[in-house]
């Protein structure tokens, strides 16, 4: 079986998982890797499946990406970590922490909760799924492609640090796209398992963003997650971590500490 790829930053026997959104990479969590890794931890940025620098599969959803990441652990001889996992990679934790609780000290979910959400990627796959390599022979004429269907220039930003020289003047995606422009509805898929997990949780959220709301999440939450916090951080939207980086990280570390 295949293994996840990944960039380890620091050296220390406190692991510590982060696992990135849809259509990003663990190469995005580098400066706060570096924060962390100053701090005594030992920081995995991992890249799932059909992701970054790791292997492409048919195969998409939270099952086997919590598999992927138990297989993993394995690999790197790590018995116990605590995981990080923002938007879908949080659904990747929500569900390996339900699957193999022995194998986590602590859970932290950024900005999404167990529940389904209807697919809302569409004009961001339709723009990565339409770009031609054949044609498109630059990073400015990638980003311009882009901006007819994403007004938004720092998603556009976020999406093109997933082009790469494949060879002298040809630019591809590290994304599998032909995979992940049909995986909607496992993206938005909800988590569900007989389990609880009864380890320390965290669960973060972008005051601004629609993604978690406190109130009527809360019981979704502490039916799967009965030892969760759930702490907002001010002024951020669904990328919290980028957008309030300081915040971010000093709410974490004092969570954790």
């Amino acid at each position: 079986m295949e293994i996840l790829h990944s960039n380890i930053v620091g050296a220390s026997d406190r692991h510590f998982i982060i696992l990135h959104g849809f259509l990003g990479m663990g190469d995005n969590w580098k400066t706060h890797a570096k924060n962390w890794a100053e701090k005594g931890y030992c920081v995995h940025l991992v890249d799932q499946r059909n992701h970054g620098r790791s292997f492409w599969s048919e195969a998409f959803d939270y099952k086997v990406m919590a598999e992927d990441l138990s297989r993993y652990l394995d690999h790197h001889g790590v018995d116990q970590a605590i995981v990080l996992g923002h938007s879908m990679g949080g659904k990747t934790a929500m569900a390996f922490a339900l699957q193999h609780p022995d194998r986590l000290q602590k859970l932290v979910v950024a900005d999404i909760a167990p529940k389904y959400y209807a697919p809302h990627h569409q004009q961001i796959l339709a723009g990565l799924s339409t770009l031609d390599f054949g044609e498109t022979t630059s990073r400015n004429a990638a980003a311009e492609h882009l901006e007819n269907y994403i007004s938004d220039a720092a998603t556009r930003q976020f999406l093109l640090k997933n082009l790469y020289w494949v060879s002298d003047g040809k630019l591809g995606l590290r994304t599998n796209i032909a995979v992940l422009k049909n995986a909607a509805e496992a993206i938005g898929a909800s988590i569900e398992s007989q389990n609880a997990f009864q380890q320390p949780t965290l669960f973060l959220y972008g005051e601004h963003s629609n993604y978690i709301n406190p109130q009527k999440d809360k019981d979704m939450i502490l039916r799967y997650f009965p030892n969760a916090e759930i702490l907002a951080i001010k002024d951020a939207g669904h990328w919290l971590h980028a957008e309030q980086p300081k915040a971010f990280f000093e709410t974490l570390m004092l969570w954790l500490s």
